[in-house]
């Protein structure tokens, strides 16, 4: 299977009145929703283009899943474009992504209409949809590119990334074999489908049979009375969602999955939430936006530990010097999977991050131990390079997020005259910064306490939900070096 959504005719057939999706206003039956993508992508095939990419600016909803997966059908590549850029970021992102047409809603028209020639309006697109044959043929001989998004970078200029058909369908047996998700799985989205998170979690369950209950936006009050009412097994969502629902404070028992993107949980923050679900069971795994899952824990919790490979997946750890590492020897971490992005895009040509072995690296840091499993260090680019010491943050994070009254902490190097770098903690939280300071030498060498110790109302978060160092780096630098 070369195309992702090869399996929904199959689902239609065999469950037609199995509920597909659910929103706050409408119930989808597969029978249904295999009508509409094939509608859509008889739409688009029906469109004068060469270049079969097409632009989405609509908010969380059914036309939203529906024109990506239609596109993803018709063989077309879909750009989900966030309501809340600006005209000058949608400007650059249209220039970035090329696509033949941009289809919004009427209340978005005017925002976009000067920045591209072919701009369609959702509710006149739907209308001729409408009209559309039931059936379609797909081409799932080849494995085309179905998905472009866009991360910040460092430097915050967008970058384009492109993925094809197979790589999410080997995520999809990721799903499958070390998840254990299946048919049966009713699955609660409560973000953004912008978010890579999001859009994968809705769009796997839609292609492998199970029910997507869709939120409009995110609302913890909201996440927590849907589970309680509807046959929820699975929640997707992100760490700053998870403090949200810490704070409803309510209980509910019944068993259900987190499948959470974004750094490994810490102990306190699974104790809190297993008060909340006393019949939790936690998905963690580590991966990247470039390279899907790499490593996954199952029962078992090893100290430290992100688990072991995916169904799929190798890993192997190199020096500077490229040669492969020994057990707990720290090095990068390179990964060879069919998870893997296409790459890059830069002047209307993919860049590949994979060598001519298909083995890739995101830069994480790290060492295996003797059994196979994977510890992450950091991250290379957020390395801390104290005198001639090398600092993880991601260590120190871990030691501060220890005590209750922190609710976020960064950890970024600002630049000092003696030292060349100095390990500077952001916190937000009700706590002072010499409490903070014991409890890092409780459990820290001294020259990972942190040296500069910065209290915030708010943290910066980058679009798919993660807290921005770079952004914080560059607010606090100038602050931190005038004292």
């Amino acid at each position: 299977m070369t195309n992702i959504t090869a399996n929904i005719k199959k689902l239609a057939e065999e469950s037609p009145n199995k509920a597909a999706i659910i929103s706050k206003s409408q119930t989808l039956s597969y029978k249904e929703w295999s009508s509409y993508l094939c509608k859509t992508a008889n739409w688009l095939h029906s469109l004068s283009v060469t270049n079969k990419t097409a632009a989405i600016l609509l908010p969380n909803g059914i036309p939203f899943l529906q024109l990506f997966t239609g596109a993803s059908m018709a063989g077309w590549t879909a750009v989900p474009f966030d309501l809340k850029w600006k005209a000058e970021e949608l400007k650059q992102r249209i220039e970035i992504s090329n696509p033949s047409i941009v289809i919004t809603g009427k209340e978005y028209y005017d925002q976009i209409a000067s920045l591209h020639p072919f701009v369609h309006i959702w509710e006149d697109a739907m209308e001729e949809i409408c009209g559309q044959s039931t059936s379609f043929h797909i081409d799932s001989e080849r494995n085309r590119p179905f998905y472009m998004g866009f991360t910040s970078g460092t430097t915050g200029i967008p970058k384009a990334f492109i993925r094809s058909h197979r790589s999410w369908a080997a995520s999809f047996k990721v799903n499958h074999h070390d998840f254990k998700m299946n048919e049966k799985d009713h699955v609660l989205i409560p973000g953004a489908l912008i978010h890579s998170h999001f859009l994968y979690g809705a769009v796997s369950t839609l292609c492998t049979g199970g029910t997507v209950h869709l939120l409009e936006k995110f609302s913890a009050a909201q996440v927590l009375s849907c589970i309680e009412e509807q046959p929820i097994s699975t929640l997707y969502t992100v760490p700053t969602m998870v403090s949200a629902i810490l704070r409803e404070k309510r209980i509910i028992e019944k068993p259900i999955k987190i499948f959470s993107s974004g750094a490994k949980w810490d102990e306190t923050s699974k104790l809190e939430i297993s008060k909340i679900f006393p019949q939790l069971s936690m998905i963690e795994f580590y991966g990247a936006s470039e390279l899907s899952y790499v490593t996954f824990l199952a029962d078992e919790d090893i100290a430290g530990s992100v688990g072991k490979p995916c169904h799929g997946v190798e890993i192997e750890i190199r020096g500077t010097d490229g040669r492969k590492l020994a057990p707990y020897e720290i090095g990068k971490i390179f990964v060879r999977s069919e998870l893997i992005f296409d790459g890059y895009l830069s002047n209307e040509t993919i860049h590949s991050i994979q060598d001519q072995d298909g083995w890739a690296t995101v830069d994480d840091m790290g060492y295996v131990d003797d059994k196979g499993y994977l510890y992450i260090s950091g991250r290379e680019k957020n390395m801390i390079l104290y005198g001639a010491i090398n600092i993880f943050p991601e260590e120190i994070e871990k030691v501060i997020s220890l005590h209750p009254d922190v609710e976020e902490v960064a950890v970024i190097g600002l630049e000092d005259q003696y030292w060349g770098q100095i390990a500077a903690a952001v916190i937000k939280g009700k706590t002072d910064a010499l409490e903070l300071k014991r409890l890092c030498k409780k459990h820290l060498a001294s020259y990972k306490v942190p040296r500069r110790w910065i209290f915030t109302e708010e943290m910066p978060y980058t679009a798919g939900g993660k807290i921005a160092r770079a952004q914080l780096k560059e607010s606090f630098e100038r602050k931190v070096i005038s004292h």
